[in-house]
């Protein structure tokens, strides 16, 4: 695995920019511009699985591990959503994406919050990472700084 981070400073408190990175509607609108049209289904707390859904392509599952609202969220990546959305965890792909980390860690200034996600990753994935996250939190911060 491989880290790789993300950072980005938005001009809005720390639990408004967690709320709107979490909300069903804005998750829905800042990850559409790399991810279009998916969207997750399950709870945002400690020890729930959450489905992140990309229509007719599947998705992934991941835990969350650890939950501090407005300060840290880390999820870890249990399988691979086959496009009816049937969890994998046996081929190739799941294997690698399995034990995946992405971790969302919120600070407050001045009333600049900065976002850092962290990402433990295989190789194959960064590429998408890197290309993805910038335009997607780019939105999230026109989003928290437009509410």
């Amino acid at each position: 695995m491989k880290k790789i981070n993300f950072t980005i400073d938005i001009a809005a408190p720390r639990q408004t920019v967690y709320d709107l990175l979490t909300a069903p509607d804005t998750y829905k609108e800042w990850v559409h511009v790399a991810w279009p049209n998916s969207y997750y289904d399950g709870k945002w707390e400690q020890g729930e699985l959450l489905r992140f859904i990309s229509p007719g392509n599947g998705g992934t599952a991941a835990l969350v591990k650890e939950l501090e609202k407005a300060t840290y969220i880390l999820l870890e990546h249990t399988a691979v959503l086959q496009p009816d959305l049937t969890p994998d965890v046996t081929s190739e792909e799941a294997k690698g994406w399995i034990g995946s980390t992405e971790g969302y860690r919120f600070t407050e200034s001045g009333g600049i919050t900065r976002l850092l996600v962290e990402l433990e990753t295989t190789p194959e994935w960064i590429a998408m990472f890197e290309e993805g996250y910038p335009a997607a939190l780019k939105k999230l911060k026109e989003i928290c700084e437009r509410a």
